[in-house]
C-alpha cells in the first residue's frame, strides 16, 4: 500500500466547547459523559446460583452470544471510531467520536468480566476459539470491518455500517440477558447489557444523525443511489444473521423470537439513518418480557454497594467572578484586640 506524503502544520488550533457549531456535539457529549459507568462496578459474582441452575444448552448459548458480541464490539472499538474519525467536520465531533471508541472498549472489556465470573478457564479459551473462527460471526464482523477498512470507500457508507452494527446486529445477542432478565435470572449480568443498551442508543442516534446531515448534501441522484445500496447492505447482513440466530438458538427454542426481535431492530437502525422501516414486525410483535428489559430506565441501585444503570449525577452550576471575592476574615478587626 502506498503511504500518503506527509504535509505538517504550521499552526494547530484548541478545541474552543464555548463556540460549538453543532449543538448536537456538545448535547451529545454531555449525555455520554453523564452516563459514564465501568465494568467493575457491577457485582456479576451475585448471579452465580441463576447461573448454576441453567442447563449446558443455555450455558452454551450465553457464553457464545458474549464470545460474539466481544467480537463485534472490538471491530467498533478498533476499526470502526477510527474510519468515522477519518471524515469528522469539527473537532467537537472528534471529542465525541474520542468518547464513542473509548466505551466501545468498555464494553468489549465488560464481556470478559461476564467470563471471568461465569466461565471456566477453558470454556473461555472454546468461546474465543469459536468466535475468531465461527463462519456466520466472522461473516459479519469481516463485512463491516472491510466497510471500515478501505480506504476508498465513501465515509456516508462507514456510517451505515456503524449504525446496522450499533442498532442492528448487536441485538441477536442482546436477547439472551433481556430474557434471562425478564424472568429474574442472571440480572447482574443483564445490568451490565443495560448499561450497553443505553450507550448503543445514543452512538447509534448520533452517527445516524451525522449520516443524514452528510446525505443532504449529496445530489438527488447520489441519494437514491445511496438508499439503494443501504437497503441492498442490510438485506445482505440479514440474510447471514438469520443463519447465525439459528446456530445460536435452535438448540433452546427462542429462534423465532429473536429473528422478530432481530427485524424490530433492523428497522429502527433505518430509522435512525432517516429512513423507512424495511420490516413489518413492531415492537407489539416482539417478546414483551424481552421489551421491558430493553427499557433503559433505573434500577436504584444503592450507589455504596453497586451500581445500576441510572447514575445520580450531583447539581452543578458555572463559576461567577463573584465567587472569586474572597473577604479578609480579619477586616474590620482591631488587631490589638482579644479573640
Amino acid at each position: 500500500m502506498k503511504l500518503e506524503e506527509f504535509k505538517p502544520v504550521n499552526q494547530y488550533k484548541a478545541i474552543n466547547w464555548n463556540e460549538v457549531s453543532d449543538m448536537i456535539d456538545k448535547a451529545t457529549w454531555e449525555k455520554l459523559t453523564e452516563q459514564f459507568w465501568l465494568d467493575t462496578r457491577i457485582p456479576v459474582a451475585n448471579d452465580m446460583d441463576d447461573w448454576r441452575e441453567l442447563d449446558d444448552d443455555h450455558q452454551w448459548t450465553v457464553g457464545h452470544v458474549f464470545g460474539g458480541l466481544t467480537l463485534l464490539d472490538t471491530v467498533q472499538s478498533e476499526a470502526g471510531l477510527t474510519a468515522l474519525k477519518e471524515d469528522v467536520k469539527t473537532p467537537h465531533e472528534t471529542a465525541v467520536l474520542n468518547n464513542i471508541q473509548f466505551m466501545e472498549s468498555v464494553h468489549a472489556k465488560s464481556y470478559s468480566t461476564i467470563f471471568s465470573t461465569l466461565n471456566t478457564p477453558d470454556q473461555i479459551k472454546e468461546i474465543f476459539e469459536w468466535s475468531d473462527t465461527e463462519e456466520y460471526l466472522q461473516n459479519k464482523a469481516v463485512k463491516i470491518a472491510n466497510m471500515y477498512l478501505d480506504p476508498s470507500q465513501d465515509p456516508l457508507k462507514k456510517k451505515v455500517a456503524n449504525v446496522f452494527l450499533e442498532t442492528f446486529l448487536f441485538y441477536s445477542g442482546f436477547y439472551t440477558p433481556l430474557y434471562y432478565l425478564g424472568h429474574n435470572k442472571l440480572n447482574n449480568v443483564a445490568e451490565i447489557i443495560k448499561l450497553i443498551l443505553r450507550d448503543e442508543s445514543v452512538h447509534g442516534t448520533y452517527i445516524g444523525y451525522k449520516f443524514q446531515v452528510g446525505l443532504r448534501d449529496r445530489t438527488e441522484k447520489q441519494q437514491q443511489d445511496m438508499k439503494d445500496w443501504m437497503y441492498n447492505f442490510l438485506y445482505e447482513l440479514y440474510d447471514n444473521e438469520e443463519k447465525y440466530t439459528h446456530l445460536l438458538y435452535d438448540q433452546v427454542g427462542w429462534t423465532d423470537d429473536v429473528l422478530t426481535f432481530i427485524r424490530y431492530n433492523a428497522n429502527k437502525a433505518l430509522m435512525n439513518l432517516g429512513q423507512d422501516p424495511l420490516f413489518p414486525d413492531t415492537a407489539s410483535d416482539v417478546n414483551p418480557v424481552v421489551m421491558n428489559g430493553i427499557s433503559t430506565s433505573t434500577s436504584n441501585h444503592d450507589f455504596f454497594s453497586q451500581v445500576g444503570n441510572g447514575y445520580r449525577m450531583g447539581a452543578v452550576e458555572a463559576m461567577n467572578d463573584s465567587d472569586y471575592d474572597v473577604k479578609d476574615p480579619n477586616a474590620g478587626k482591631d488587631i490589638n484586640a482579644c479573640d
